[in-house]
């Protein structure tokens, strides 16, 4: 059973010297302190990621998604600009031959504001950048370009005409490099007006071999009249490697609260067997590696 955490480690964020990734900057401070301060931040959170991956090995973690803040206000400058570039490129190889070697899956998830199928040409083109720069630290990393090690997307909308929107999502798609489109995987959403398995695998994995990344708690929202286990078989068969799929509980659920169906718990109470077995399942909890060990810990208590 493989199981991941994204981004935030809590038990190194809250030590007296706090271990993060995602060290960034306001665009003030860009436009004051520009290369050296954003090369000091890079190198810093390149150090911090190979830390984060020896706490994941040594608490038996091989699953981990990377912050999309690994280097920052990267849209502004090539990574050769970095003043620093040879020691971030030298210790981005240490991280990637760590997790080579430790038998590690890494992968990236943009945020929502990554929008390939946009009617914008400005958002499409940052959309484009955006997952360029993920690539070219995948590379930086030395890891292979394949969808095991994912840059992980949503569709995100309909924009009225959903033909139009996935002819504009396979178009963008073909304009990435290989060290992005390679890499390249969809989600299906939260909202029932937009995107589903079916759909996704009908419209993009089909067509452009991009594997479509089945979300647990997404399904509910748009299950299109298949079972849980339905739509995870039919994103399953788009992966030539070992499928990721998504897990999270609504906070609802564990609180009571009046909380939006889609928001996440803290932490969740199981995982299906099928989906553990079939996948590595990348969990969406609050808590992050709480969650995960917690969860572990629970699954060995009651064996």
């Amino acid at each position: 059973m493989v199981l991941g955490y994204a981004c935030m480690n809590h038990t190194l964020r809250e030590r007296e010297t706090p271990l993060r990734c995602n060290r960034g900057m306001q665009r003030k401070t860009w436009q004051s302190k520009g290369l050296p301060y954003a090369s000091d931040l890079t190198l810093k959170n390149f150090r911090d990621l190979r830390e984060i991956l020896a706490w994941n090995r040594d608490n038996d973690i091989s699953f981990y998604r990377c912050t999309s803040d690994l280097v920052p206000w990267h849209s502004q400058y090539d990574l050769e600009e970095l003043p620093d570039y040879d020691e971030i490129r030298d210790v981005a190889r240490e991280c990637g031959e760590f997790v080579v070697d430790n038998g590690m899956r890494l992968t990236f998830h943009p945020d929502h504001w990554c929008k390939l199928a946009s009617e914008s040409e400005e958002t499409v083109e940052n959309s484009l950048r955006t997952l360029e720069n993920h690539g070219e630290w995948l590379d930086l990393l030395g890891l292979d370009r394949s969808p095991y090690y994912a840059i992980n997307v949503h569709i995100g909308a309909h924009y009225g005409d959903k033909a139009a929107t996935a002819e504009r999502f396979r178009a963008a798609v073909e304009r990435l490099s290989p060290a992005a489109r390679e890499r390249l995987t969809v989600e299906n959403d939260d909202t029932e007006s937009c995107w589903s398995v079916p759909e996704l695998v009908a419209e993009v994995s089909d067509p452009l071999d991009v594997p479509t990344t089945f979300d647990y708690h997404h399904h509910q929202f748009t299950d299109r009249g298949l079972s849980y286990r339905d739509a995870f078989d039919r994103a399953k068969v788009t992966w030539p490697v070992r499928p990721i799929s998504h897990y999270s509980e609504p906070q609802r659920l564990h609180d009571g609260t009046d909380a939006r169906p889609q928001a996440h718990s803290e932490y969740v109470a199981d995982v299906p067997a099928w989906l553990t077995d079939e996948s590595d399942v990348m969990l969406e909890a609050g808590a992050k590696e709480r969650a995960l060990l917690a969860l572990r810990s629970d699954a060995r208590s009651t064996a």
